[in-house]
């Protein structure tokens, strides 16, 4: 089933409650946390106190999507500040395979993302014990970049590779989605689609209901 996440990265953090609430309203389940930090990508986000502070009133599905080096430092503490699900980038990783089973001895979701400029070939050992792959389609490290076209060949490779390998993992894209392109993102197998402005600028709901019609027409 197609789902939107939107990122509060591009939430206003002044009304940020509200916001999360309208998104819930608009029929949003899951809701994308980027974590940056300034090491690996040259931006600081935030950290586990926001999360714990948005986890006490938010009951959405919190995709944790860490854009940190050296991430098994941190899992536990992202699991315990309230993380359903948690994604760590295969070019940040020491030892990918352990720090996946890090993450599954939590009991939680288990994610591996690729930046744009990394092979599909680098993840697809790992991919038998994920429950999803984060195809990266922009720089990671800020907000309002432009999709780079070529990276929805990752996604529609990911999905043959399931197919042929009989996996379950979902596919989720991130950077760039609007109301422009999310029929191309969608209709190349794309299960999962990140969005922040093209959610959090302006009417929320009629954002979210606006791209979602867009997307099921697409699949």
């Amino acid at each position: 089933m197609f789902q939107i996440a939107p990122s509060i990265l591009a939430a206003d953090f002044c009304c940020l409650g509200k916001q999360l609430q309208e998104a819930s309203k608009a029929g949003i389940e899951m809701l994308h946390i980027d974590v940056m930090d300034g090491m690996f990508v040259p931006s600081i986000s935030f950290g586990m106190p926001v999360i714990a502070s948005i986890r006490k009133n938010c009951s959405l599905f919190f995709d944790v999507h860490l854009m940190v080096q050296d991430p098994e430092r941190y899992i536990s503490d992202f699991v315990k500040a309230g993380a359903d699900s948690v994604t760590v980038h295969v070019e940040a990783c020491r030892q990918i395979g352990k720090t996946l089973q890090m993450i599954k001895e939590f009991d939680r979701g288990c994610g591996i993302a690729l930046n744009p400029e990394t092979p599909v070939e680098q993840v697809l050992p790992y991919l038998k014990w994920v429950d999803m792959v984060l195809v990266m389609s922009v720089h990671p490290g800020f907000g309002g970049q432009t999709l780079i076209p070529e990276t929805l060949e990752k996604v529609a490779a990911f999905k043959q590779f399931r197919s042929e390998k009989q996996l379950d993992y979902r596919i989720e894209i991130d950077g760039g989605v609007n109301m422009q392109n999310i029929r191309r993102v969608v209709s190349m197998g794309t299960d999962i689609t990140v969005a922040g402005t093209a959610v959090f600028d302006g009417d929320i709901s009629e954002n979210v209901k606006k791209m979602r019609e867009v997307a099921v027409n697409a699949s």
